[in-house]
């Protein structure tokens, strides 16, 4: 199993669609998977990986920050929240290996933008069809709670990402966190910060001026929230649905 994970390193790191050629997207994502920028989340990521899960103990950690992965064409991105100590800091896929992204995936699959309703590791075929994943932190953080200055020194490369991704027209915030970062990256690329604050609210739409992509919001897919019925499928299905509304399609 080990030598398979050391193989798809390289599909991994380039964090696009195999044949697409963004070389702008390979150079930030390389940059996104050197960074050393935040001391507590280095240690942490490096240590879960050497630590482990016993489930996954044969497994080779990615251990590493984690770049954005799909098509570099998309018209819809979503901004999550952090890898998840396990799962994309295991598999160094956004929201991979995990149950936040078996609900994701199941969800972007039922609705068109996956071409499979799992996402288990990097080599598992899966291609995303008019959809980009990133988040606005891109370690492990312990408790997955990164602090306000983690999240403010990975904010150049979300904003870079946005601005490689030309032709995005709606961002589905997951969670008041990835919410509160799309809405920063789209005034610090221009944009005029609203008055009154834009709040987060599950099904929310946001528009911050004309020529910037709408944002629409949802609750996290995190076991917090689905385990408790404060998301159900349904709910996540409505928000898909409406993204293909506002997209036109």
């Amino acid at each position: 199993m080990e030598d398979r994970r050391e193989g798809e390193r390289v599909k991994v790191r380039s964090g696009i669609l195999p044949g697409v050629s963004s070389r702008e997207i390979e150079v930030l994502n390389d940059e996104i998977v050197d960074c050393r920028r935040c001391p507590r989340l280095v240690e942490h990521r490096e240590r879960i990986a050497q630590e482990k899960r016993r489930a996954y103990r044969d497994w080779t950690y990615w251990g590493k920050p984690v770049p954005g992965f799909g098509d570099p064409r998309a018209r819809l991105l979503l901004i999550g929240l952090a890898p998840a100590a396990h799962g994309a800091n295991r598999t160094g896929r956004m929201f991979t290996g995990d149950r936040s992204g078996d609900w994701l995936y199941r969800a972007l699959h039922r609705a068109g933008f996956a071409s499979q309703p799992g996402s288990t590791d990097a080599g598992d075929g899966l291609e995303l069809r008019d959809a980009y994943i990133t988040a606005a932190a891109r370690c492990a953080p312990p408790d997955n709670k990164p602090t306000r200055v983690e999240i403010e020194s990975c904010r150049t490369y979300l904003v870079r990402e946005v601005s490689l991704l030309e032709r995005v027209k709606v961002i589905l915030a997951l969670g008041k966190i990835g919410f509160e970062a799309a809405v920063r990256v789209l005034v610090e690329l221009g944009a005029d910060y609203p008055r009154p604050a834009p709040r987060f609210a599950h099904g929310g739409v946001v528009r911050l001026g004309r020529g910037y992509p709408v944002i629409l919001s949802s609750f996290h897919p995190s076991q917090q929230n689905t385990q408790t019925g404060r998301l159900t499928e349904a709910m996540l299905d409505r928000v898909m649905a409406r993204a293909r509304e506002l997209l036109g399609s």
